[in-house]
């Protein structure tokens, strides 16, 4: 049996090469709504599940000690949904910030958002900083939640902030280059995904990470949301670790994280 602290160990045992694991994994969790219907139930019950599926694929991300898990949560367009569905998310989540806050601290897991702040509830706001503060000096998986996320939003606000700092006189137009472009998205710092995994069957990006996922190994499954567990999550690995990454050369090269 292996050992729950060795990931190394725990990759092997489910026919996984530690040495082939990606280091980020971007998810867009998609499918709640449709599995819920597909049951019978209501949608917010499709959106309860997933939830579950959240818990379970960040705890064998953390067995198998990948460095990053990004989901989406909640797209900027997810607001145009009704209002009740709105609100049980909103309730969801904070409940989910504080059910999960014990798990996450004792994980050592580094926890962190990104998106725009503007119309999420004062209260959810709360809790996603309390998590941050608590777990910033974490060293094991980052586990970044996507909400109220919309990647053209995050390249227009980058966009802005290198423009007033050219306004500023504190930056010249010619410095301005891919590094620095990434080093002022919401994503600063951190490495950009080696897979994005998406859900529902669905063959589109969403609006999701667009600058980040240019080099990205793309899996689909037609399974929901709800559906999606750590089998699932090991069928996307080892797809991933067959797949030879040429970055545009001819050679398979691993790019570095974002300055």
């Amino acid at each position: 049996m292996a050992d729950p602290h060795d990931p190394a160990a725990h990759a092997a045992s489910v026919g996984l090469d530690p040495a082939k694991l990606p280091r980020h994994v971007a998810i867009i969790m998609d499918g709640n709504g449709r599995w819920a219907r597909a049951q019978g139930k209501e949608r917010v019950e499709g959106h309860a599940r997933g939830a579950k599926s959240v818990d379970e694929v960040t705890e064998e991300c953390c067995r198998l000690g990948l460095g990053q898990l990004t989901l989406y949560c909640l797209s900027s367009e997810n607001w145009k949904r009704p209002k009740p569905e709105i609100d049980f998310l909103m309730a969801l989540l904070k409940e989910y910030l504080l059910a999960e806050r014990p798990k996450i601290l004792a994980q050592n897991i580094r926890f962190t958002v990104i998106g725009r702040r503007d119309g999420l509830p004062a209260e959810v706001l709360a809790e996603i900083d309390e998590n941050t503060r608590l777990t910033r000096d974490n060293t094991g998986l980052t586990l970044c939640l996507a909400i109220n996320y919309g990647s053209r939003a995050e390249i227009v606000d980058a966009v802005r902030s290198l423009a007033e700092r050219v306004q500023r006189g504190e930056l010249a137009p010619e410095r301005i280059d891919e590094e620095l472009v990434s080093r002022s998205l919401y994503t600063g710092g951190m490495p950009d995904p080696d897979l994005l995994v998406r859900t529902a069957g669905e063959m589109r990006v969403s609006n999701y990470l667009l600058w980040q996922i240019s080099y990205a190994e793309l899996w689909v499954t037609p399974k929901f949301w709800p559906e999606f567990g750590p089998d699932l999550l090991h069928e996307a690995l080892r797809d991933y670790a067959r797949r030879e990454r040429r970055f545009g050369g001819l050679t398979t090269e691993t790019p570095g994280p974002n300055p």
